[in-house]
């Protein structure tokens, strides 16, 4: 254990100012943004997620999407029959455990995984238009770090 002293005090803590507090409010902005810039498509920015997500192949159940998203399962359920409802994704049972669904992109859920990229870099773009590369790269380095560092070991059996 480190002998420093804390960077993060009660007599210095400013809500304002708070870590939290900033990433919250950049989050937010950023997904306003994205539900504008894809609202011509009917999708919001959760949903253009998961449709992202999905087409990459490195998620394909609910419970994949909601432990990645921080979502809870009925709220990934529910975002899940809305995309189910408008032929987006599919369910299938899983070949080796049928009680497991499968979620897969439609054809119509394909085209739409292509469109939410070239959103989300609009959004970025815009919001990180006054950032040189180099900052862009040493704010996701940091972020990687945290993450990283604050990561839950892996469970072995």
């Amino acid at each position: 254990m480190s002998n420093r002293p804390p960077l993060f005090t009660l007599d210095t803590y400013q809500i304002e100012e708070s870590i939290g507090y900033l990433l919250a409010r950049s989050r937010a902005m950023m997904i306003r943004s994205s539900d504008e810039a894809l609202m011509p498509h009917g999708i919001t920015h959760a949903q253009g997620a998961i449709l992202l997500m999905l087409s990459t192949g490195k998620y394909s159940t609910a419970a994949d999407l909601a432990r990645e998203t921080y979502t809870d399962a009925a709220s990934t359920k529910r975002m899940i029959d809305r995309l189910v409802a408008r032929d987006l994704i599919k369910r299938e049972p899983c070949a080796n455990d049928r009680r497991l669904m499968k979620l897969h992109l439609t054809a119509s859920g394909i085209e739409l995984s292509k469109v939410v990229p070239q959103a989300f870099c609009g959004v970025l773009n815009k919001h990180f238009s006054e950032f040189s590369a180099e900052e862009i790269g040493f704010l996701k380095s940091m972020l990687r770090r945290l993450l990283e560092s604050n990561a839950a070991p892996e469970k072995t059996h």
